[in-house]
């Protein structure tokens, strides 16, 4: 009997999915914002519940896009509204190596590498957010992200890099088929939980949201309103949405998984993950940046240059065999 021919998967998802992905990226910050909301209320011991945090963001954004927009003097405007519309713009090209299921809206060969470059140009336009305001608080903020950056990009890349070389491959989809047997976060726990650390610095958030900390009056959104705030929050968001959806393709086996489908694999780990990212706000105070940056050189980098080095010779002796 002749064997049935293998369904080819294609190499990625169809043109229209580009146009899903922005609406699956806003539905997941929707419900971030929400849980954050929640716990918020839960803190201060608020009245409120399930229904009062769900449409929290939807009041907090109808109040931004009805509020003034405020200038400061000679401040560059064009340079502050482009650093924070760079923000939700690198968090969905970032987005577009994910894989959704079993693919992603662009498979690239050098989709770790991509994913990086994104985190650069946030990197940058958060500067540019500062810079622009004309303002010392916007500035101060503006560098204090510049100074995190350093700090986080290199146990951050050395993370990343240490899942691709357990692929052997920067090509997700990759990456999640070298997973199928095991996970990369049995084999890796120290990269992920570093990849994890740096993302929450990637995003400026919980105990690395110096840049923005109410001990400046506001960082580098000091100056922002209105419709400028949205943009530069929902990019916040969107990135913080992103870095923990990378987490999964890169060290919890993508859509690996029993009884559910790839799809829904990936949606369960990137809310696990994403959940773990938001409580952990409330758990830890904003770290000091001078710390911060000691703590990254003195200990995760060398750490991830250990779990690296450790991947590196598994992966020799591997193909020696």
């Amino acid at each position: 009997m002749d064997e049935m021919p293998a369904v080819a998967i294609p190499a990625t998802l169809p043109w229209w999915s580009a146009l899903l992905l922005p609406v699956l990226l806003g539905v997941a910050t929707w419900l971030a914002v929400a849980w954050d909301a929640a716990l918020t209320d839960r803190a201060s011991a608020r009245p409120g519940g399930l229904g009062s945090a769900l449409a929290m963001p939807g009041r907090e954004s109808a109040r931004l896009l009805v509020g003034q927009r405020r200038r400061t003097i000679a401040a560059d405007t064009v340079l502050g509204r482009l650093g924070g519309a760079a923000l939700p713009v690198a968090a969905l090209l970032a987005a577009a190596v994910l894989p959704l299921g079993e693919r992603p809206v662009a498979d690239l060969s050098v989709g770790v590498v991509w994913f990086n470059a994104m985190e650069v140009v946030a990197w940058a336009a958060v500067w540019m957010v500062g810079w622009g305001s004309n303002s010392a608080l916007g500035l101060v903020g503006g560098y204090r992200f510049v100074a995190q950056g350093l700090a986080y990009e290199l146990p951050h890349m050395f993370a990343i890099i240490t899942a691709a070389l357990g692929a052997e491959s920067l090509r997700l989809t990759t990456i999640v088929d070298a997973q199928q047997d095991l996970w990369f976060v049995v084999i890796m726990p120290v990269a992920f939980v570093v990849y994890l650390m740096s993302a929450a610095a990637m995003a400026f958030w919980g105990p690395f949201d110096a840049p923005v900390a109410r001990e400046v009056a506001g960082g580098a959104a000091a100056e922002l309103s209105g419709v400028d705030r949205l943009v530069f929050a929902g990019g916040r968001w969107l990135l913080l949405v992103v870095a923990a959806a990378m987490a999964v393709p890169l060290f919890l086996g993508g859509g690996h998984g029993p009884l559910l489908p790839p799809w829904a694999w990936v949606a369960v780990k990137t809310v696990a993950v994403l959940g773990l990212l938001v409580w952990v706000r409330r758990r830890f105070p904003t770290v000091r940046m001078d710390r911060y940056t000691e703590f990254a050189w003195v200990v995760l980098i060398p750490l991830t240059i250990a779990q690296a080095l450790v991947v590196a010779i598994v992966v020799l002796q591997r193909g020696g065999m």
